[in-house]
């Protein structure tokens, strides 16, 4: 998959890019797979039965469970209930589709199922340090969670409305949410993986401030020698950019020659008020001069 996608959507800003449909379709096509798995047994062995066992995330401890290495991708795409899976389903398009428009489909992928193995596997080796009950563990959750911080790193200000009346800005309601599942770790009998969730957003805050700071790995991704802003441009929004123009030609807005380059060069001043508009109000909001600098921009460092 390349990650030279970019949405063709109104104002360049597409509402399904293509991963986030994708998962969308999967993990309804997987439930409804699930739900008729209920009422099958073969050889007097109930089907859904035999689907926890192999593809839900076991525990590492226990005879009775069967742990397997796949089981780490393959939970995030089963759920419990209709409303597990349309709470899940709906935070990740409310917030995964600005965030895969912005990085690109192939990082957004890696970065949507890596958080949810990390959630996979804080949730595995913390559970029973803490002495919690040892159970299948499904659903999305963990790699959601991991999409809600970093959408909270992106766009702190963006208004959520709860309840589509109550505006509450991306930080606050998202870092409440983290707060909550601290308090709700070592709920008795809760069948809730609050452990997964807060891997997941581990996972999500650290990834995020991996691709703000490039400096501290020099060796992935080369030494900043202005000191500036502008060398490293995404430090705000991500990789708008990765690839080369040649690869993304027939995006209107990049169809620009040298000459208009030279009269869209960009003074710091400039940039940061572009990113900072980003973080506001999202790059789909961009105008046509303002996409032209960036993408410029992007192509010095390339």
């Amino acid at each position: 998959m390349s990650n030279s996608y970019r949405p063709s959507g109104f104002g360049g800003f597409s509402f399904f890019p293509p991963v986030l449909k994708n998962l969308l379709i999967i993990n309804g096509i997987v439930f409804l797979f699930q739900m008729i798995s209920g009422n099958l047994v073969i050889n007097g062995i109930p089907v859904e039965e035999v689907v926890y066992k192999w593809l839900a995330l076991n525990p590492i401890v226990g005879n009775s469970f069967n742990f397997q290495i796949w089981q780490l991708i393959t939970y995030q795409f089963l759920h419990g209930s209709f409303s597990h899976i349309l709470f899940n389903m709906f935070a990740l398009w409310m917030f995964g589709v600005e965030i895969e428009n912005l990085w690109g489909s192939k990082t957004f992928l890696i970065f949507y199922l890596s958080c949810g193995v990390i959630a996979g596997i804080f949730h595995l080796l913390l559970s029973p340090l803490l002495g919690l009950g040892a159970a299948y563990t499904i659903g999305a959750s963990g790699a959601i969670y991991g999409v809600l911080i970093a959408f909270a790193m992106l766009f702190p200000d963006r208004l959520i409305y709860i309840y589509f009346l109550i505006p509450v800005k991306a930080k606050y309601l998202i870092g409440f949410m983290i707060i909550i599942e601290f308090l709700a770790v070592d709920s008795a009998g809760s069948n809730v993986a609050h452990l997964a969730h807060l891997g997941g957003a581990l996972a999500g805050f650290l990834y995020v401030l991996y691709r703000r700071r490039p400096s501290t790995f020099p060796n992935m991704f080369g030494s900043n020698p202005r000191g500036t802003r502008a060398s490293n441009l995404f430090s705000k929004s991500g990789n708008l950019f990765s690839k080369k123009e040649s690869k993304i030609q027939n995006a209107k807005f990049y169809e620009i020659n040298d000459e208009e380059a030279k009269e869209n060069e960009a003074s710091q001043e400039v940039i940061d008020a572009i990113l900072d508009k980003i973080s506001k109000s999202g790059y789909q909001n961009l105008t046509e001069k303002e996409k032209k600098i960036l993408f410029e921009v992007s192509k010095k460092m390339n």
